[in-house]
């Protein structure tokens, strides 16, 4: 009897033992509040005003702010303890959030933001990265992670948040709500602390479209105007086949839902890279280093450098005597981007920055004209795996940016719009005014919103006949690839190519297709990455073994380019290709 008491204690013991082991792993795995808040408060707006006064705007709302803005008595710690410990708390409160509590809303607390606001994963290295309610094993994006994560976790109706090259339209593209920018200088940046200046804007999340708008109403302070429809919407077709996502199920809800409330007369397709060649002369003359050979055919890549390099330079004549007094403990993307390699020749560089960003507004503002909205992705690719290496990277900066780069650079106003989700990634498209036509953009969004979900229910009910018809598909994006690089339309072929891979990535034989196409580009990074790939798909392919072998050859990694050509001779031992290439390779090191 005593031995079955004591295994029960046992038992017992080892059953809480077992709670509280899974306790600490589920506080691991979603913090309190999703991570979300850095400080918690509470701003109450003013009494209503007795009738027949209409009740402020945004009576019954609660709302919280990124820890850029000033409130009164509270320190603003821009995302760094060594900031907060070397400042003083505000003396008064940033008239954005002012005139939301003056609205009726109640701010309830401060939010998390990148270290000094300056990345976009959301992952800041002093307080941890806030959880993705969307997708919890991925970033939720940044600068503003907590300002998303705190509207899509539901602990606030809007949020505020700062958005320099996508600080806003990132997390709430990879968090799965609505997010806006609005045109540069519309609202004040009085009491937040400056990233670029040139480029910063005080940008806002919610759920809701109509709330989305009722926050605009209250901070842009424009005049009452009947609403206008839209009378063209350009999809960028070249920014789509950038996207990780298939374009046809990216634009199909955006596509259907247009004709629906504008007719198809409104539509109209455009290549915004070959535009922005033609319409931004002074793109051309600015030379960066390029980690790939690609980047320097692609305006809109070049395009996100140039926003970089500005940012850069601006970050550093508001932040850098800071830094070097008080040499802060910070994330290693700062000091890596502040490096004198990376910047460059700086005064030649930011006046050309300043060039390409005029004749960009110009550019945009021709396009879209008053009453026209440009559709493209919101991100390139579906929010990283927290803790991946490449978040470190100036690439990872510079491919995160490169969409957002359109708004941050030429000033114009743009709303990230949630679409569902697509292999358990959520997907977002963005839609993109003039600089001014922020009234006109949150109206149509208002009109749009519905249909678009609605069109996105309908997809996802057929999702099942879509996945069937997928291979299929994707096999003749494959061949409309084999035809362009028969013509030697080189860009072309790697188009369709990606398309095919995005309709179906357990294809070798699409990856190295692509991966041949990239090496007559010149670009052999992209070349080496595809034919490994497909090597992990196909062990026995002996063609991605010879371009990868090619590939690294011209890299100059010529030990594992003898290697790559003595494994075709171990599946094909007559291949003179690798036989002559390995001979010459072996003279080269002797």
């Amino acid at each position: 009897m005593a031995s079955s008491s004591a295994n029960l204690w046992v038992l017992l013991g080892l059953g809480l033992a077992g709670i509280l082991i899974m306790a600490k792993k589920l506080t691991r795995a979603v913090k309190e509040d999703f991570g979300a808040f850095i400080e918690r408060l509470q701003l109450l707006p003013p009494p209503q005003p007795a009738p027949p006064k209409a009740p402020h705007p945004l009576t019954g709302l609660t709302f919280a702010v990124s820890d850029v803005f000033d409130i009164e008595g509270f320190v603003t710690g821009f995302g760094n303890p060594d900031w907060s410990r070397t400042h003083e708390p505000a003396t008064f409160t940033s008239p954005v959030v002012a005139a939301l509590v003056d609205g009726g809303a109640t701010c309830t607390g401060k939010t998390v933001v990148d270290d000094m606001a300056f990345s976009l994963s959301g992952e800041n290295k002093h307080y941890g990265a806030p959880t993705n309610p969307t997708s919890p094993a991925r970033i939720p994006g940044g600068a503003s992670s907590g300002a998303a994560v705190a509207v899509a976790a539901n602990y606030v109706d809007f949020s505020l948040g700062i958005d320099t090259d996508g600080g806003v339209r990132v997390p709430a593209g990879y968090c799965g709500v609505l997010g806006f920018r609005p045109s540069y200088g519309t609202v004040s940046l009085s009491g937040v602390i400056s990233v670029s200046g040139s480029l910063d804007t005080v940008g806002w999340f919610a759920k809701d479209p109509s709330l989305l708008r009722r926050v605009g109403h209250v901070l842009l302070q424009v005049p009452y105007t009947t609403q206008r429809n839209p009378r063209s919407f350009v999809i960028s077709d070249d920014l789509f086949h950038l996207s990780k996502f298939p374009s046809s199920w990216l634009t199909q809800a955006v596509i259907k839902s247009i004709e629906k409330l504008y007719g198809r007369q409104v539509l109209r397709h455009e290549n915004i890279g070959d535009y922005l060649a033609l319409k931004i002369p002074s793109l051309k003359s600015f030379h960066v280093k390029q980690s790939n050979g690609e980047g320097k055919s692609s305006p809109i890549r070049l395009l996100a450098n140039v926003l970089q390099t500005l940012k850069r330079h601006e970050f550093r004549q508001s932040h850098c005597e800071w830094i070097n007094s008080v040499k802060p403990t910070i994330d290693p993307v700062i000091s890596g981007q502040m490096t004198a390699e990376v910047l460059g020749p700086v005064d030649t560089d930011i006046e050309k920055c300043q060039t390409i960003k005029g004749e960009l507004r110009a550019a945009i503002n021709a396009l879209l004209k008053d009453e026209g909205i440009l559709v493209i992705p919101t991100t390139i690719d579906p929010p990283t795996k927290l803790g991946a290496k490449e978040i470190m990277t100036e690439e990872h900066l510079i491919q995160t940016s490169t969409l957002s780069s359109l708004a941050s650079m030429s000033g114009c106003c743009q709303v990230a719009i949630p679409l569902g989700v697509y292999d358990k990634c959520p997907v977002s498209v963005s839609l993109l005014a003039r600089h001014g036509g922020d009234r006109f953009l949150l109206d149509t969004l208002q009109t749009m919103y519905t249909s678009l979900q609605e069109q996105v229910d309908i997809a996802s009910k057929s999702k099942s006949s879509t996945v069937v018809t997928q291979e299929a598909s994707a096999e003749m994006a494959k061949e409309k690839g084999n035809q362009a690089f028969k013509d030697k339309q080189w860009q072309r072929a790697i188009g369709f190519y990606s398309e095919a891979i995005k309709l179906n990535s357990s294809s070798a034989t699409y990856y190295n297709n692509r991966a041949a196409a990239y090496l007559e580009l010149g670009s052999y990074i992209q070349a080496e990455e595809d034919c490994t790939r497909a090597i992990d798909l196909d062990k026995k392919n002996v063609k991605a073994f010879l371009r990868r072998g090619t590939a690294r050859e011209i890299l100059g990694y010529y030990k594992e380019s003898m290697e790559d050509f003595r494994y075709v001779l171990v599946l094909e031992p007559n291949n003179k290709r690798a036989a002559q290439t390995l001979d010459r390779l072996k003279k080269f090191f002797v």
